[in-house]
């Protein structure tokens, strides 16, 4: 299997679709001659044609309108929002055409459109491009939301995804580009090459929607997270010394319960772990379905540790950050309640 940062699986991925089926088209802001701010579609215009591979206006209601119209008339458009945080304008098309469709219409119409979104912080982006919106489209009904971790999920995902025949949201976590980030920035920057899931298989491979993950196995507590947090996860456990089980669930909306009520029923603990706001987060509905599904199971309140109710601050980033430190502490306190 050959190496590649989840810039180049992304890529592949695109390559692998608009190989195989001329109905897939790919535009946006820059993703045509330029191939993307994070280079994500480089010489899919070369190698398509500037029909299948465009730059767009900067217009990001005008992008996904033109998406849906697309997609309603038999095309499979996979359209880029340069980053998450530029989507408000085509919020309105997401919710109000794409994800409602398919039931307006009665079936007679579906919307098979995948929205890619660079999304999350680590950058020193500031608050204009390190946002993480993604409850924002788990609220909306018609709607699957998609997180990868790593290139091989990144790749196998996105397939699936532009497959699927109803809009997905594809969030990729921008600080996962290049490498794995455990979110100690003061260390040496890890590349993918040399971790495990850099490894992608080539040509046509599908990681089905709804499906999580375990990362980790552990009996004293559980993990739920996704995106970067995973490998922050990772590193927390290790260092705090809990023996706790970190699940990856790659797909927000489905979910996958099944894999969360078997871990949390066997740990009887579990924490809830995303850089998004805390406030009416993800991470308060996941909350939500632990207590209604695993309550007689329980031996702790459910913890949640996320990013402060603030924008997104440029100079106090890793304050904000959920670092491994923060994680640990909310591990160790977890485990300490009788």
């Amino acid at each position: 299997m050959a190496r590649m940062t989840m810039i180049e699986a992304i890529r592949d991925a695109l390559d692998v679709a608009m190989g195989a089926d001329p109905s897939v088209v790919v535009f946006g802001e820059d993703v045509g001659y330029f191939g993307g701010v994070f280079r994500c579609t480089a010489g899919l215009q070369a190698k398509y044609g500037k029909t299948r591979c465009f730059d767009t206006p900067i217009n990001e209601s005008g992008i996904v309108g033109a998406g849906i119209g697309m997609a309603a008339y038999g095309l499979k458009p996979v359209v880029e929002i340069q980053f998450a945080d530029y989507m408000y304008p085509a919020y309105d098309q997401i919710v109000s055409e794409a994800a409602r469709l398919r039931y307006r219409s009665a079936g007679q119409f579906t919307c098979p459109m995948v929205v890619r979104m660079p999304t999350g912080g680590g950058i020193f982006g500031g608050q204009t491009h390190s946002q993480s919106p993604e409850a924002l489209f788990t609220h909306v009904t018609g709607l699957k939301t998609v997180v990868p971790s790593n290139p091989r999920d990144a790749k196998g995902l996105l397939l699936a995804a532009i497959e699927d025949p109803d809009p997905v949201i594809f969030m990729e976590p921008k600080r996962l580009y290049n490498g794995p980030f455990d979110g100690h920035h003061d260390r040496p920057v890890t590349a993918w090459k040399s971790h495990e899931l850099g490894e992608v298989p080539e040509g046509h491979y599908t990681v089905p929607l709804g499906k999580a993950v375990l990362r980790r196995q552990g009996r004293a507590a559980t993990v739920l997270t996704y995106g970067t947090m995973v490998h922050v996860a990772l590193a927390a456990v290790e260092e705090s010394g809990v023996d706790a089980e970190v699940i990856d669930l790659r797909t927000l909306l489905p979910l996958d319960m099944e894999t969360i009520v078997a871990s949390v029923n066997k740990t009887g603990r579990c924490l809830v772990l995303h850089e998004a706001t805390l406030t009416s987060g993800y991470g308060a509905e996941l909350a939500a379905l632990v207590q209604a599904e695993c309550f007689w199971h329980l031996e702790a309140p459910i913890r949640r540790v996320a990013g402060w109710d603030t924008p997104y601050p440029h100079t106090h980033e890793w304050s904000y950050f959920p670092g491994p430190a923060r994680v640990a502490e909310a591990l160790r306190q977890l485990v300490e309640v009788a």
